[in-house]
C-alpha cells in the first residue's frame, strides 16, 4: 500500500466516524461525550486533508482553487491498484 493510499484510508476512517457520530447525534442531540468525540475526529481530519492536498492535490473539485479541474488529472484508485 502506498503512502497516498494509507493517507486516503486515514481520511476515510475519520470521515466515516464523523458521519456515524452525526447519525447517532440525530437521535441523541444532547450527548456531550459524543459531541466531544466528533470534534476530536474533526480535529484529526483537518491535518490529514491538508497533508494529502499538499502532497497529492485536492480531494474534491471544490478544493481545487483556480484550476478546479486539476483534480481529475491524478490517477484514480483503480488505475494504481494491482
Amino acid at each position: 500500500m502506498t503512502e497516498r493510499d494509507m493517507l486516503l484510508r486515514k481520511i476515510g476512517t475519520c470521515k466515516f466516524a464523523i458521519t456515524d457520530i452525526d447519525l447517532f447525534l440525530d437521535t441523541h442531540p444532547g450527548d456531550k461525550a459524543m459531541l466531544q468525540k466528533r470534534e476530536e475526529y474533526v480535529d484529526q481530519l483537518k491535518p490529514l486533508v491538508k497533508e494529502y492536498e499538499d502532497r497529492f492535490g485536492p480531494l474534491t473539485k471544490r478544493d481545487g482553487g483556480v484550476n478546479t479541474w486539476s483534480w481529475v488529472k491524478d490517477p484514480w484508485p483503480w488505475d494504481t491498484e494491482g
